[in-house]
């Protein structure tokens, strides 16, 4: 292979490492992240549901403070807490009582932890091609495993 077609491909291999495997790894992470925060709500209106349960009794009203956006808080007066507006996903919200919305809640953070599980596989095998091409660099560019490689903009 001659000098001017070597470092074509090692042109290419760094090209395609950071303009499509290093975007398609930002994606996922992305995703996952997303998931994650997605999880983490429906974790804590869990939690927040069970205080409810163990702390009411059927007749009683609720006083808790609602934040209307930018830590703007306001006092609130629920005088039947025995139902909750669940946010069930595309922007709707069901009426569910504190029951049907823990079964909800459930069924929902298993759905989110099987996503998570998945793009954690899927960044795993991004990560597994990065490594192959990084390899296929220091092949091609003669470079030994123990020294550093000099790639330009590869690693970031």
């Amino acid at each position: 292979m001659g000098a001017r077609s070597q470092e074509s491909k090692v042109l290419e291999y760094e090209s395609f490492l950071n303009e499509r495997l290093r975007g398609d790894l930002a994606k996922i992470i992305e995703q996952r992240d997303k998931h994650y925060e997605e999880l983490a709500e429906y974790l804590q209106l869990e939690t927040t549901i069970q205080k409810i349960k163990e702390d009411l009794c059927p007749e009683s009203s609720l006083k808790t403070k609602v934040d209307l956006g930018c830590n703007f808080y306001v006092q609130a007066n629920i005088p039947n807490p025995s139902s909750i507006c669940v946010a069930i996903g595309y922007g709707f919200y069901l009426d569910m009582t504190l029951d049907e919305a823990l079964a909800f809640i459930k069924r929902k953070t298993g759905v989110l932890k099987e996503k998570i599980d998945s793009l954690s596989n899927d960044a795993g095998k991004v990560k597994a091609h990065i490594r192959l091409v990084l390899e296929s660099l220091r092949q091609l560019q003669h470079i030994h495993a123990e020294t550093k490689p000099s790639y330009r903009d590869v690693l970031s």
